[in-house]
């Protein structure tokens, strides 16, 4: 029986709006047994790149009243391992729920390699390619900063692959639905918005409280900006498929999200603080409404 909340978004039918987002959960078996993985219209899957990645120096984690920030830097067992490991274990146990992967590079054709070398998976729905990546050929500036680089490697993507594409764009950016526009044009399907807004904070002695000094804030105080940023790509685009995140709780914020032009909603930070989280805003969906 299709669910009310069920969703047809890039030619695929997701059985309800609520992802996990990128980063949350591994690649599925990290939370077996902790979240019913079924019970989601999708999860975003943890960072992959082409090399292994050891990310950054502890801490990488910290919080404060209104949310938290992270400075992980992507660490992931790398594109070879990933292949032989994690996507074989999905494909046996994971059969409702939807799986996007999230593609990171550091140059532009890392992205494609990566996408390359995974595409052969039939239980991958979609990319999602993070242009908050820094460009190493461009002296660490993001790839989403500068549209002609989005718009190229959102290209040599689509090259690669006839599956869904989306691009998650950065709340900093300072034209996020122009952004949005351009990266349709060079291919892809859709956009997830917001990444964690850059942000930095300090102990009481005065040094950075991560180890990397600065990082990307998450949790309830993104809700509104990512909110403005689906609000601006609806109203300049009329209507390309939007992943909104950021600050999702309850279900009532992920309707803001719906309500303001969302076709999905992805939960990060509050399904790491608690797990029963994402299962409860797909009840809380299903007997109030989305």
């Amino acid at each position: 029986m299709t669910s009310s909340l069920a969703r047809t978004v890039f030619g695929t039918t997701f059985q309800n709006p609520v992802l996990l987002a990128a980063g949350t959960c591994g690649f599925g078996r990290e939370v077996q047994g902790v979240i019913d993985l079924e019970r989601l219209g999708g999860i975003m899957t943890k960072a992959v790149s082409k090399e292994p990645r050891k990310g950054n120096k502890a801490p990488r984690v910290a919080e404060f009243p209104f949310g938290m920030l992270n400075s992980v830097g992507l660490a992931n067992p790398g594109l070879a391992s990933v292949r032989e490991h994690e996507f074989p274990w999905l494909e046996t146990h994971v059969k409702a729920a939807r799986v996007i992967v999230n593609v990171v590079g550091f140059e532009p054709g890392d992205f494609a390699e990566v996408v390359a070398g995974l595409d052969h998976f039939s239980i991958i729905t979609g990319y999602e390619i993070n242009l908050s990546c820094p460009n190493t050929h461009a002296g660490g500036v993001e790839f989403g900063a500068n549209p002609a680089t989005a718009a190229q490697v959102i290209g040599l993507c689509r090259e690669r692959t006839r599956r869904p594409i989306l691009a998650k764009l950065s709340p900093a950016l300072p034209d996020i639905a122009g952004m949005a526009l351009c990266v349709r044009d060079a291919g892809a399907d859709g956009v997830s918005v917001v990444n964690t807004f850059p942000a930095y904070l300090m102990d009481e002695a005065g040094a950075p409280r991560l180890g990397n000094g600065n990082g990307g804030m998450s949790g309830p105080a993104l809700l509104p900006v990512g909110v403005l940023a689906v609000r601006k790509i609806m109203d300049k685009s009329g209507g390309m498929p939007v992943v909104g995140m950021g600050g999702i709780r309850t279900a009532d914020d992920a309707r803001q999200y719906l309500r303001a032009g969302a076709s999905l909603v992805a939960i990060g930070t509050a399904a790491m603080a608690n797990p029963r989280i994402p299962e409860k805003v797909i009840r809380d969906l299903e007997q109030h409404g989305g």
